[in-house]
Formats: C-alpha cells, structure tokens, sequence
C-alpha cells in the first residue's frame, strides 16, 4: 500500500476483511495502552477524583500494608506499599533520585504500552543513593556528569508504580522516612537553569468502561499515540491502522466508518476479545509476561495477558508470580463457598526466594484483597507464628472460616465466600524457580 501511494497510485479500498484483521490485531496491541490510560486518568488528570496523585511528576506514597479499601489496581500488592508517579516528558526529560536505601525496592518505569523503560533498585542499580534521567523519545541532550544512569522512553507519557520492603506494621515509620526520600523533578530543576516552554495542554478524553468493547476503543488509541512516536519495530501496524483512521492525529470517529467496515471492526473487537480470554486461560505463572520491549518483542498477546492479570507486574528476574487456575479436583476457578483447601509445601520446597516470598487472597472476578476478621490478606515467610509440620514442612489452610485449630488458625489464609485466586509471589527468585526445577503444589480440597 506504501508502495502503490509513493508510485503516485491511489492505495487500494479497505476491505471489511482487512478492517477486521487490522481491528483484532490492533485491538491486542492497544489494549495495554488504555488499561495504563485506566489508571493514568484518576491518578494524574482527574483533579477531583479521590485516587489523585495531583498531576504529573508527584509521587503519592502508600506507607502501610494493602486492604480491601485500596482499589487503584488489581491484584494490590501486599508486602512492598507503592510509590504511585506518572511523568509527560515532552517539554524535557525528569530526574529521579533515590537516597541510600537499606531495604528491597524497585522504581519500575513503564512506557504507554506498558514496556519497561528501565528500573532503578536493589536488584539492578544497588542501594546506594544516585540521581537518574528519564528522557523520552527524541531527546538528544547532554547528560549531567552528576546523573549515575538514563531511562530512554519510547512514549512521551511515562509511569512508575515502585515497591519498598514493610518488615511489618512497626515498620512503617522507617518506610515513610525511605519513601519521602524518592525525588522527582524535571532536568531544567535539576540544573537550577530555565525551563523550557510549556507544551500544550490536551483535552483529555474521560475513561470509560464501555470503550474497551466496542469501536470507541480506536478513538482513545488514536488520541493516545500522539504520546507514541511509531517504533521501526511496528511500522507495518500503525500503517494498517493509519489506514482504519487511526494515526494519532485525534481525529478518529467509529461513525464515520461505512457500515459494512464500522462492523467489520467491531467484529475484530470480538475475535481480540476471544484470542485474549483463551490466552489467559492456561498463563499459570508470570515467566515472560513483563519486561522491556525488546524481551516482548512481537509478542503482543502475552504483554495483553500481562497487563489484564496483573498490570504492572515485575519481570521474572525481579519478582515471580504464580497461582492456581484450579484446584486438584478440577474445580475452576477454585471457590470457598462450599469447599476448604489446604497447600502443603514439603520440608526443603518452600518458595526458593533470594528476597522474601508470599502468598496473597484476591476475591473474583474483581481481584482485590479479600475483608476477614483476621486482617490478614497474605501469609508467607515473614508471617508471624506460622506452626510448621513435624517433618519441617508448611502447611497452609484456605477457607473462609477461621479454623478451630489454633496450630491451623495460624496457618489461615481467610479466603471470600466465593470464587477466589491466591498470587504467590517469588521476590529475587532463585535458579530453580526460573528453569522450572521447583514447582508450586497443588491447591487441594480438604476432605
């Protein structure tokens, strides 16, 4: 088609067949993008929402454990509180310091789609303090002598969800004294010289639910790849979907679609939609499912995976995740309504974990921490009290009611009256988690 335009021919007619290709495909590539624009809207557009980080290039702390109450993401992480930050890079590029830190954490940096920019942490960067330039596409500056490091974004918009380590509720002063330590400013700042000219401010589209179903999807994805410079890597796509109208210009409008195309699209919704539902179906773990965009590649569907089960999940390297699709009965997805469950771990094959390791409760289909008189919404290895089997073993119990053994009530994992998935959580995992050597148990029904 490039071709026939650049010989001076008219490009071929779009086809309802190629609309519906061009939609499918599109649709698994763009979903990541408005499920980041999902959160992105309440944290740094919305003014008045109660989520608000107060805009762009402010960190919101969260310097307690998770509960019920905490809905900004699925799947709410339980042992590393978050430090919430979303950056616009288009004016110049922000820096981020971190003070000397003598606990686990990470400040991932994901592009639009999600990618991982870079990570500043223990793992990757040490624990030392230092400085960090986060530049986005384009950007072609000399980099201060004093900066230890650069993030290269591919997209103008530019979030961060960071962990740091919570020994436990008396730690809390000591993480709040780490996390007011994390710095945001932009370069001109940092410099102490004059900022650039502002750039215009755009009318921000409101999120709605109902886009992700139908054709509106592409006209949120239209205005978000203003942020999204095309990557050599994707030219062939964002041709096909320049071609359905969709090329960043904001202008995209489902109605203006003949007919038989606007349906066409809509179908190809359906066919994402279903390609997305049968991939997450087997994903039992989260090896592959997060990293940069060169460990994705063009491998689309398992970034969609990712961002639907877990959105901002760490890579493997980082942080391992697994859970049960079902339990030893078949029963899926497993359910305390009517049924107890028991995870027995074999003396020498508890979580194989450099860092720590947990296990944590989410209610379906919502994924969010599950309410119990108990408090107590994870169980892992810095559980207070766990009893453990005579033969040095683990054995934890999965119910809804708070067992009358007291040894198993201190091995509870209070689950809802209901569907229910537990996320186990490898932090630093060691070789045999990565090649497969150590395996999950099953999650079996207790008779």
């Amino acid at each position: 088609m490039a071709a026939d335009h650049a010989a001076g021919r008219p490009a071929a007619p779009l086809t309802p067949e190629a609309a519906r290709d061009t939609a499918a495909s599109a649709w698994v590539w763009g979903y990541p993008l408005l499920e980041n624009y999902r959160t992105m809207y309440p944290q740094a557009i919305d003014p008045d929402d109660p989520r608000s980080l107060g805009g762009f290039g402010r960190f919101r702390h969260y310097s307690r454990p998770s509960t019920p109450a905490d809905t900004d993401v699925v799947t709410p992480n339980n042992d590393t509180p978050y430090s919430w930050a979303w950056l616009d890079l288009r004016s110049e590029p922000w820096v981020v310091s971190v003070p000397a830190v003598d606990r686990y954490y990470v400040l991932p940096f994901h592009d639009l789609d999600t990618s991982y920019v870079g990570y500043v942490g223990a793992r990757t960067t040490g624990q030392g303090a230092g400085d960090y330039l986060v530049a986005g596409p384009g950007w072609r500056g000399d980099v201060p002598d004093k900066i230890a490091g650069v993030l290269r974004a591919d997209t103008f918009l530019v979030g961060v969800l960071g962990r740091t380590y919570l020994a436990g509720p008396g730690d809390v002063t000591a993480l709040r004294a780490v996390q007011e330590q994390y710095r945001l400013r932009p370069l001109s700042e940092f410099l102490d010289t004059a900022a650039p000219h502002p750039v215009e401010e755009p009318v921000w589209p409101v999120w709605r639910e109902a886009d992700l179903g139908t054709a509106e999807f592409f006209t949120l994805l239209d205005f978000l790849l203003r942020f999204f410079p095309v990557l050599e890597s994707e030219r062939e796509l964002r041709q096909r979907l320049a071609a359905l109208g969709v090329d960043g210009g904001g202008e995209f409008e489902p109605s203006a679609l003949k007919p038989e195309i606007r349906a066409a699209v809509e179908r190809g919704i359906v066919d994402a939609r279903a390609t997305l539902e049968a991939a997450k179906r087997d994903a039992a773990d989260s090896t592959g499912w997060f990293g940069t965009r060169a460990e994705h590649g063009h491998d689309y569907l398992t970034r969609a995976v990712a961002a639907d089960k877990g959105l901002y999940g760490l890579p493997s390297d980082e942080a391992w995740y697994a859970g049960w699709l079902s339990d030893d009965r078949g029963n899926r997805p497993p359910d305390a309504s009517a049924r107890d469950y028991t995870v027995r771990f074999p003396p020498g094959q508890l979580p194989p974990a450099r860092f720590f390791w947990s296990a944590t409760m989410y209610r379906l289909p919502e994924r969010l921490l599950v309410d119990n008189p108990a408090d107590r919404y994870s169980i892992g290895d810095r559980t207070p009290g766990l009893v453990y089997d005579p033969d040095g073993g683990l054995t934890l119990h999965v119910r809804k009611d708070r067992p009358q053994d007291p040894e198993q009530a201190a091995n509870w994992l209070p689950a809802p009256d209901g569907p229910f998935t537990v996320a186990v959580r490898v932090y630093g995992p060691q070789a045999a988690v990565l090649d497969g050597s150590w395996s999950m148990p099953a999650l079996a029904v207790r008779d």
